[in-house]
């Protein structure tokens, strides 16, 4: 079962219930073996564990993933190896994390002028080095 590491953690800590070996530049779908139903008006967010990815350079494709309230199927996570050496993933090692978090439904309204703001249309670089 997923489950929280520390009192006060944002994410869950989700397991691989599968063996494998991920090679460098290898991207590879681990299962999980859980299948869940969320409350409505929720998602769960799939994220990378830091200590993988500082380590061994194991991250997450597609981060984070969100997994809808509606989805009933198997959790599996997309892994990549972007270190140097094979990745070797055993059952019931902690591989993602998932937060849970509330969605809020918008709906889209097409206008001619956007309101002004101090930053404007500035994106990439815009706050400075």
């Amino acid at each position: 079962m997923p489950s929280y590491a520390h009192p006060g953690d944002a994410g869950m800590d989700i397991c691989s219930c599968e063996a494998a070996v991920i090679q460098p530049g290898e991207r590879r779908l681990i299962q999980t073996g859980l299948r869940m139903a969320l409350p409505e008006q929720t998602e769960a967010q799939i994220r990378p564990r830091s200590g993988l990815a500082l380590r061994n350079g194991i991250t997450l494709l597609n981060t984070p993933g969100t997994i809808d309230a509606g989805y009933r199927g198997e959790l599996g996570i997309i892994m990549i190896n972007l270190g140097t050496e094979p990745f070797i993933i055993q059952p019931k090692m902690r591989i993602a994390q998932m937060v849970i978090a509330p969605v809020l439904r918008v709906e889209p309204v097409e206008v001619q002028v956007l309101s002004d703001t101090a930053r404007g249309s500035g994106g990439f670089g815009s706050s400075g080095v």
